[in-house]
């Protein structure tokens, strides 16, 4: 794609994730009204007051080894517009079933992107050195993301760095992949952890959790392009729970975010 086409892409987004990707647009009662809802369910529904995620037209799922067999082919059809799929963890984990995921959903016809979980005993450079062995640089996919949230279970990392530690080694992880695979990671986030780091300030698209409400109210005043907006949530091809997430645009402005941020 030429590059003023690429810029007016990125643009477009970014105005559009600036307002919240027009969630309260048919909202009535925590309802949602119009707009292409997909054939997706939760275990443990919630009532949306400040606009429900089906009033966005484009979602997908993030995998872990926990889905276990998944149906690619079928959750294609169901509306399963991307997939994220956790490759890697510190400096020495990945997660075993990321190399299945991968051939599956390039062979589904999904686009899919591989995200890291950050792990605070390492740095940032060393952790984005495992990621890249570990990850394929494919023509097509989506951008890498750095899962960032505060691990208070881990067995062997109780480290709980602080903010400028946070910016410095995550700034190390972001310079190296973007380097290697030619586009800027995607942030993934919770609420306290943004709250407690000032990540808000990296360059970067960000992924937003939030399972009560709209962004717009977790994250006052923040851009984002994907809310992950259930962790119960339901869809055919998957046997369990499986995490739900909403693009901040319609389904134009997501082919020319594609088109402007798919690794090439």
């Amino acid at each position: 794609m030429r590059h003023w086409i690429r810029a007016a892409a990125l643009v477009a987004v970014a105005a559009l994730a600036a307002c919240g990707g027009g969630g309260h647009r048919g909202i009535v009662g925590g309802t949602y009204t119009g707009g292409a809802v997909p054939a997706f369910g939760d275990t443990a529904p919630h009532v949306w007051k400040h606009g429900h995620p089906y009033n966005l037209p484009v979602h997908g799922v993030d995998v872990s080894r926990y889905q276990g067999d998944v149906d690619w082919h079928a959750a294609r059809r169901a509306g399963v517009s991307f997939a994220f799929i956790k490759a890697t963890e510190g400096g020495d984990h990945s997660d075993p079933n990321f190399r299945r995921y991968w051939a599956q959903t390039r062979a589904a016809g999904i686009p899919r992107g591989a995200y890291h979980f950050y792990y605070f005993c390492r740095g940032g450079a060393e952790q984005a050195a495992w990621f890249i062995a570990n990850v394929p640089r494919e023509r097509g996919a989506l951008p890498p993301v750095l899962d960032l949230e505060w691990n208070h279970a881990s067995r062997n990392c109780r480290h709980k760095p602080s903010a400028a530690e946070v910016q410095r080694e995550v700034s190390a992880f972001i310079s190296v992949i973007t380097q290697y695979y030619g586009q800027r990671p995607i942030i993934y986030t919770t609420v306290d952890f943004y709250r407690d780091t000032n990540i808000r300030h990296l360059n970067a698209d960000f992924w937003l959790r939030s399972v009560a409400d709209h962004p717009r109210e977790t994250y006052p005043g923040q851009r984002w392009t994907f809310w992950q907006y259930t962790g119960t949530g339901t869809a055919p091809g998957f046997r369990g729970n499986v995490d739900l997430n909403a693009f901040a645009g319609n389904r134009a402005q997501w082919n020319m975010w594609l088109g402007a941020r798919m690794q090439r």
